[in-house]
């Protein structure tokens, strides 16, 4: 048997040494027509901040090591151009020589990835704009960096890549703006979590031009300008576009497979395309989100790796199927991380199911010992079921941990419930013998059993504040000296017994505090005292983390950019 296979990176590197390792007769042919194979996309910011240091390090395998260690031919700079499914050849472009070729096959594999989106724009292709997929791309922008000495850079984009771009230039000295058309970074969290992202790079010297369209570029004396829809343009030294991929699926559309979203490689759970000789891997198919059940494009390293594994597994007469990703990932942000897996509450809604978000502060490890930081975690589930839908943390130590058990968990199909019984490892420096997880099942079952019920910063600026509710700070007197939400009067818990008989039971009361516990606790006083009572979910912290958010955001719309 023969496989060929069209691109070397992540999904295609894996499914060849798989298959390597289920059949050792197999003849298997790689092409990728960059002049790399098996490297660190992940890591290729990192390499321009610096923080990696040996170009070395981006490459987990060359040509030669593949050969030797699983005698599979390995062929950089070829690039495949075209597929005969009725010949079952695939044409080769030799991109060093010229030379032209066809290759046979009887099992063929694409895993051409994405490639950074390019929209038809006045002005790309200039010399000092740049994308980021290989590792060509990143050498020439270090490249750059190093000799041209840029003093400023404009970010077309504010996902993975444009953040992480955003980071290490910073680090480097550049000044930075990141300009796109959304108005939040990090599209895989809600606007109110990616509040807290926009205030830790502003914290950190970028800029953002968020809300903004952009029209072009245009060379200028030593930079680009780069051109916005109804504003003044940016100037910088120079230009990143990372507005995104889109699914590199030209061959399978030339060769009539069948394609999905944005012109994907639609595969089966066996990662079979429409042609079954023909399986595709990696961020140009299509896949079903293990969540909702809806197709999906998610261009994730995790993914694509156990995507190469199933269609080897396949391709051997093996019988694997992919069962859907979830979108899990985490990101560095500075001092920050970022991680989120499943839906976030825009798309959980957008999929038709009936949810709901907690939203909570807790300490990374236990407060007592010294060195603890505060997370911000925003769990989504099912009102019906309690059933654990995605989450969204952000903070420092132990996120990852964290976001990990709450992908386990989707994974698992669990529920609140099941969060509340989770025997989690704990030691003072590394969690709370009630782990924020648990924590988050607590507040759930809480909501669901109705022992509490919660107002959300959407419902916030809806209360009246004409005395038909009563509106009540939980925290002390200097914390709300400090800063409060507009109507809410001081009443502090531990005061607060004393006081009930000046509330009117008739009042619906609706409690915050610094981070909801407090709130929580005397919503439990107040409930069993016969008044009706609202929790803010979230806290003061988070409330006042959002709608300054939201005022910096609408100064720098209105200004043109955030500086």
């Amino acid at each position: 048997m023969k496989v060929v296979i069209v691109g070397g990176v992540a999904g295609g590197a894996t499914a060849a040494a798989r298959l390597r390792r289920l059949d050792e007769t197999a003849e298997i042919v790689v092409f990728e027509r960059s002049g790399f194979i098996s490297y660190a996309n992940c890591g290729l910011p990192y390499y321009i901040g610096g923080v990696i240091e040996d170009e070395a390090e981006l490459t987990l395998q060359t040509p030669e090591s593949f050969y030797e260690r699983f005698r599979v031919q390995v062929k950089v700079r070829h690039e495949v151009t075209a597929i005969d499914r009725a010949a079952k050849t695939v044409t080769v472009h030799d991109l060093t020589t010229g030379r032209v070729f066809s290759e046979p096959y009887d099992k063929l594999l694409l895993a051409p990835g994405a490639r950074p989106t390019q929209p038809a724009l006045p002005g790309v292709g200039l010399d000092r704009l740049f994308t980021l997929r290989t590792v060509e791309d990143t050498l020439r922008i270090r490249r750059f960096v190093d000799e041209q000495r840029p003093q400023s850079v404009v970010l077309a984009g504010g996902g993975f890549i444009g953040l992480e771009l955003a980071e290490n230039l910073r680090e480097r000295g550049l000044d930075v703006t990141i300009v796109q058309r959304p108005r939040q970074l990090m599209a895989p969290f809600d606007a109110d979590m990616a509040a807290l992202i926009h205030r830790e790079v502003r914290a950190h010297g970028v800029h953002l031009a968020l809300g903004h369209t952009v029209e072009g570029f245009a060379e200028t004396n030593g930079g680009v300008e780069v051109l916005l829809k109804g504003e003044q343009p940016l100037r910088a030294d120079m230009v990143v576009l990372a507005i995104g991929v889109t699914p590199d699926s030209h061959l399978a559309a030339d060769a009539g497979l069948e394609l999905g979203l944005k012109g994907s490689i639609t595969v089966n759970d066996r990662m079979q395309t429409s042609d079954p000789d023909i399986y595709a891997v990696g961020d140009a198919v299509q896949v079903r989100h293990f969540v909702s059940g809806q197709p999906a494009l998610i261009a994730l390293a995790g993914p694509a790796n156990k995507q190469g594994r199933i269609a080897a597994d396949n391709i051997a007469g093996g019988d694997s199927h992919f069962k859907g990703s979830q979108g899990s990932s985490v990101l560095k942000i500075f001092g920050l991380t970022a991680a989120a897996t499943g839906l976030n509450e825009g798309a959980a809604r957008r999929a038709g199911l009936d949810t709901d978000a907690v939203v909570l502060s807790p300490m990374n490890h236990a407060g007592y010992y010294p060195g603890g930081q505060v997370m911000t975690m925003k769990v989504v589930f099912e009102r019906r079921t309690g059933k654990i839908l995605g989450a969204q943390i952000i903070g420092s130590d132990g996120v990852d941990k964290r976001i990990d058990v709450l992908a386990t968990a989707i994974r698992a199909g669990m529920s609140a419930y099941d969060l509340t019984e989770l025997d989690l490892a704990y030691a003072p420096p590394y969690s709370s013998a009630k782990d924020p997880v648990n924590m988050a099942g607590y507040m759930i079952e809480n909501l669901l059993t109705g022992r509490v019920r919660q107002f959300r910063l959407d419902d916030l600026a809806a209360l009246p504040r004409d005395g038909s509710v009563t509106l009540v700070d939980a925290r002390t007197p200097g914390e709300y000296r400090r800063g409060h939400a507009d109507g809410f009067i001081n009443l502090p818990l531990d005061e607060l017994r004393e006081h009930l008989a000046e509330l009117d039971p008739a009042k619906p009361v609706y409690v915050m505090c610094q981070s909801g516990l407090r709130s929580y606790l005397a919503c439990r006083i107040l409930a069993q005292y016969g008044f009706t009572c609202y929790n803010f979910t979230g806290g003061y912290r988070f409330y006042e983390a959002v709608t300054t958010d939201h005022r910096q955001s609408q100064q720098a719309f209105a200004c043109g950019m955030d500086k």
